[in-house]
């Protein structure tokens, strides 16, 4: 399966795929997505509307992909992996899906496998290693080169090896300065609580009074 998107066809696909690409059959891709270069989409994965998928990216089967994902050169999202909206993949970064591989004793199908879930709008450097079966949490930020061992909070930003917990970060991406318990983005204006030790999005609890 590959969508030529040429001009003479009479129904052309609603995403684009480069002829240098795969898609095999079995997938899900939604609209407005763009696969570049020497990638593959295997059977069974899902794959949002209005997603960038770079060169030389490797989509498992059955991995879970939102909306507006944008996905760098040289990832591979294995299966177990499930990405939510607006998720950034920065180049070269790794997922896992199993905890202890040997080649001598394989370990494949969806019972091995852990799952890893990247919440909505969280960014992951260049070069980072997500140990499988994590969860990152909405709107989280991961350093360039950060090694993740366990799950991260919402808002957080982490980065060394292993990663721990450095800073907060606004929804927008910038850092926030905490007065007490509060802190205003002075980008965007959210408000935000950090109570035992988590940061949740307070603007959101003033908007629903």
């Amino acid at each position: 399966m590959k969508n030529q998107q040429s001009s003479d066809s009479p129904s052309p696909a609603n995403f684009f795929v480069h002829p240098s690409s795969y898609v095999d059959d079995g997938v899900e891709i939604g609209e407005g997505t763009k696969v570049w270069h020497f990638s593959h989409i295997q059977t069974g994965s899902r794959i949002g509307k209005g997603c960038s998928i770079g060169q030389n990216v490797n989509i498992a089967n059955n991995a879970r992909i939102g909306n507006h994902v944008k996905i760098q050169n040289n990832v591979s999202v294995y299966e177990g992996v499930e990405l939510e909206d607006y998720v950034f993949c920065g180049p070269s970064m790794v997922f896992t899906n199993v905890m202890n591989p040997r080649s001598e004793f394989p370990q494949r199908g969806s019972e091995f496998y852990n799952r890893t879930l990247v919440k909505r709008s969280a960014s992951i450097g260049a070069n980072a290693t997500i140990v499988c079966g994590n969860t990152i949490g909405r709107s989280a930020f991961i350093g360039a080169g950060s090694v993740v061992t366990r799950d991260v909070p919402d808002f957080a930003m982490v980065y060394g090896n292993p990663a721990e917990i450095r800073d907060w970060v606004c929804a927008c991406g910038v850092k926030l300065s905490f007065e007490g318990q509060k802190a205003t983005c002075p980008r965007c204006g959210r408000e935000y609580l950090i109570e035992g030790g988590l940061v949740r999005d307070y603007s959101e609890e003033i908007k629903g009074e």
